[in-house]
């Protein structure tokens, strides 16, 4: 017989965001229940030297994310290992289906289910996805060493993904649609830096190639955008680092959202357009995606929920 767990709040993520609401949470005494999703940790357990986090001049993202579900532990969190699958938001308390086939009945939401990696949609792309094509250069780098390979994008992502890339490959391959990176100065800087790193400008993918049975990646042909003259450049691995996008399947159909699936809060609020259920970090954050900014985020959403719940027994 399934479970039925209740709980004044229940946190659905396991970011920076979430776990910052797990401290908050407890420390009003709120008893907080958090399923931490399909990536325990978020985004920050696929990055390697975060340099941006105030007190450590630099952390590893994974031990920085151990840390945070250690402290939101010892606060008095209980964090569980499981997927919520479906949100019922049509009446208080809310109530949420789980992959594991618990059902946790909460008086109020905190949705903190960041964001994952956007894909360019090619059928070559999908084909090879996980046989050298990647979105996660910390996962899956250690395989290409001594190869060449290529990243796709002109961001922040895409630029930190290729620095890293030239830890283990002869050469890397940064091709983008234009002529100038959207990255932070710095990052581009060292770029420019690096011998291992030759920018292609002007160009797209068009096509990943390779050999099959089994699947393996030979190279990809680019387009230059100005001349549409396809250019093949061999390789052994992809990564396609064009950004990120709202992890909001499970509440795309039933709450606001807005610039491509973001969920809508109140100014200078995390609360959403259902009362009794907020959002915080990289879900609701297209400006600024920062660890920083979701840790902040996640804590207005605890104090937001401790204030709603008492505002609701008044």
């Amino acid at each position: 017989m399934a479970e039925t767990r209740k709980t004044k709040v229940l946190i659905i993520g396991s970011g920076p965001a979430g776990y910052t609401a797990g401290v908050y949470a407890s420390r009003a005494m709120l008893d907080p229940i958090l399923v931490q999703g399909i990536e325990p940790g978020g985004q920050l357990t696929t990055t390697t030297e975060v340099e941006n986090w105030p007190g450590d001049t630099e952390v590893q993202g994974p031990d920085l994310m151990v840390r945070m579900e250690a402290h939101a532990k010892a606060m008095g969190c209980e964090i569980i290992g499981d997927i919520i699958s479906s949100v019922d938001f049509s009446k208080r308390p809310f109530v949420c289906q789980s992959d594991s086939g618990t059902e946790y009945v909460a008086d109020a939401i905190i949705l903190a289910t960041g964001a994952r990696a956007k894909w360019l949609g090619l059928p070559s792309e999908e084909k090879f996805k996980g046989f050298g094509v990647s979105a996660c250069a910390t996962c899956d780098g250690f395989f290409y060493r001594g190869q060449e390979i290529v990243v796709i994008g002109g961001g922040n992502t895409a630029v930190e993904e290729a620095l890293f890339l030239t830890n283990f490959a002869s050469k890397v391959t940064l091709i983008h649609r234009r002529d100038e990176l959207r990255a932070e100065a710095i990052l581009q800087d060292r770029l420019h830096k690096n011998p291992k790193i030759e920018p292609l400008w002007f160009h797209q993918l068009e096509e990943v190639i390779g050999t099959e049975n089994p699947n393996s990646v030979e190279g990809v042909k680019v387009r230059n955008v100005k001349t549409d003259e396809i250019t093949e450049i061999p390789c052994k691995g992809v990564f396609v680092a064009i950004g990120h996008a709202p992890a909001n399947e499970l509440v795309a159909d039933t709450l606001e959202t807005h610039m491509g699936g973001y969920v809508v809060t109140k100014p200078d609020s995390t609360e959403t357009s259902i009362p009794g259920v907020f959002a915080a970090g990289d879900l609701t954050d297209h400006k600024y995606r920062q660890a920083v900014t979701s840790a902040g985020m996640g804590c207005m959403a605890a104090l937001e929920a401790e204030r709603f719940l008492a505002a609701d027994e008044g």
